[in-house]
């Protein structure tokens, strides 16, 4: 793969896509029609606050600019981990440790909340718990200790420690030094989770719109009035409106942009592998992630029925391959050679499979904040003078990369917020944000090199 892949490509050409059956389309909006809430984005967020929104007896309207998990809730690693991107103690620096705590409780809940709705919903999303933070080096390693240690004593939450001499029987790789094992955390097929949240939205009556793309918000003119949202030539009137589209916003609310930053990461599947071979790579099956700034992330999957070139179509028998992500991108192009690169990085952690093809190679942009915390709030505090216009816009983003479980208890928290309890969703909205520094202009290249900076942390 020598040419730059298109975000389209990027989203067709992901083994995710290639082991699910979507549903038909849902129709495009095709007429103006009023409800209580619209809801921009069809991804993990806004799916989630559709459906605690309908359970509370609200009626909901969801627009979606391409379909339903096209983004970053349909591509991602599919690791669903606890707490958030950024380290709890930017939390405890701002709100305090009593908050703090509050906030990871919140992140636990947020998987509790996964499993809850595929049984609710008979989603069956591969779901297998565990995962592995993993230290490439004795510093690292020291690093992860102080960590886990701080976590048990100040947040009761307890991990397993992996001394150098027990790693191998977690993980086949000389790269690492050791690690530690969190039993609750896990992972999952992201697209096939997000696929059944639109089932069972639909089905509790959330009225989901594809090829729908958002193009403008018309503040209500009283307070209490209707916000008009403008999408596919047509307006979708709502008391309230949710944002939920993160870096595919194109425009719809500029006073955000400036929040987060659009990040390409990049995965890759390889061939299908001998049971055997994915087994003895991680026994546990458990997820993986390095604790480098600029981290790597894999984890093996099982499957039936993938349909690749040379394999029959509809084999139903279970087909072990091993995904693996990292590389990422500042400039929102696709790195060349994407297949040839990754596997090389693939080899590296694990060099039984050197010589092991990859199949599949995809990926897409996360949206992350400054200090990598999330970023919730209503339009109104962003945007000064807009005064009752804007009050019930809420929006989502700043997930950083760690948004599979997040977003779940993300729509909780404003859907909870819209119903008129607001306690849980502004301990978010209380964490302060910095714009990026540079502008449109200047903001890329500033974080590539501060990148850069940590990068080589990494390897010194």
């Amino acid at each position: 793969m020598s040419f730059l892949k298109t975000d389209r490509d990027l989203a067709r050409d992901s083994y995710y896509n290639a082991t699910v059956q979507r549903p038909a389309p849902a129709p495009a909006l095709d007429g103006d029609i009023d409800c209580d809430v619209a809801i921009v984005g069809g991804g993990l967020a806004g799916l989630s606050a559709a459906i605690e929104l309908a359970d509370r007896g609200y009626q909901v309207v969801l627009l979606e600019a391409k379909q339903v998990g096209w983004g970053a809730s349909g591509r991602n690693g599919g690791q669903a981990l606890v707490g958030l991107a950024c380290e709890q103690d930017t939390i405890e620096a701002q709100l305090g440790l009593d908050e703090a705590r509050r906030v990871w409780s919140m992140s636990i809940e947020a998987l509790a909340l996964i499993r809850q709705r595929c049984e609710r919903f008979h989603i069956d999303c591969d779901w297998h718990a565990g995962y592995l933070s993993v230290a490439v080096n004795a510093r690292k390693a020291r690093e992860l200790r102080d960590w886990q240690g701080r976590m048990q004593a100040h947040y009761g939450y307890d991990t397993q420690w992996i001394e150098p001499s027990q790693l191998s029987e977690w993980i086949s790789s000389p790269r690492f030094h050791s690690g530690l094992h969190d039993p609750l955390s896990g992972h999952l097929h992201p697209l096939k989770y997000s696929l059944g949240l639109a089932h069972g939205a639909a089905g509790l009556g959330v009225r989901i719109f594809e090829d729908s793309p958002v193009t403008g918000l018309e503040p209500a003119t009283t307070p209490g009035g209707r916000v008009r949202v403008r999408a596919a030539g047509f307006s979708v009137r709502a008391s309230h409106v949710l944002l939920a589209g993160n870096v595919y916003l194109q425009g719809v609310a500029p006073v955000l942009e400036s929040r987060i930053m659009p990040v390409g990461t990049y995965i890759v599947a390889s061939e299908v592998l001998a049971p055997e071979l994915a087994h003895a790579l991680i026994p546990s099956g458990a997820a993986v992630c390095d604790t480098n700034f600029v981290l790597d992330y894999f984890r093996t999957v099982k499957a039936a029925g993938v349909e690749t070139a040379g394999s029959p179509a509809g084999t139903s028998s279970p087909r072990h391959r091993m995904l693996y992500g990292g590389r990422v991108s500042y400039s929102t192009a696709t790195p060349m050679n994407l297949a040839a690169s990754m596997q090389r990085r693939m080899a590296h952690t694990f060099p039984q499979l050197a010589a092991t093809r990859v199949e599949f190679a995809w990926g897409g942009f996360v949206d992350i904040s400054m200090n990598r915390a999330p970023d919730f709030g209503r339009l109104s505090d962003r945007q000064p003078g807009s005064g009752a216009g804007l009050s019930n816009v809420y929006y989502l983003q700043g997930f950083s990369g760690h948004g599979l479980a997040l977003t779940g208890i993300a729509g909780k928290l404003v859907a909870e917020a819209i119903d008129g309890d607001a306690r849980r969703f502004d301990t978010f909205s209380r964490i302060r944000h910095r714009a990026f520094p540079g502008g449109k202009l200047l903001r890329m290249p500033t974080l590539v090199a501060g990148m850069a900076y940590h990068r080589l942390k990494d390897l010194l």
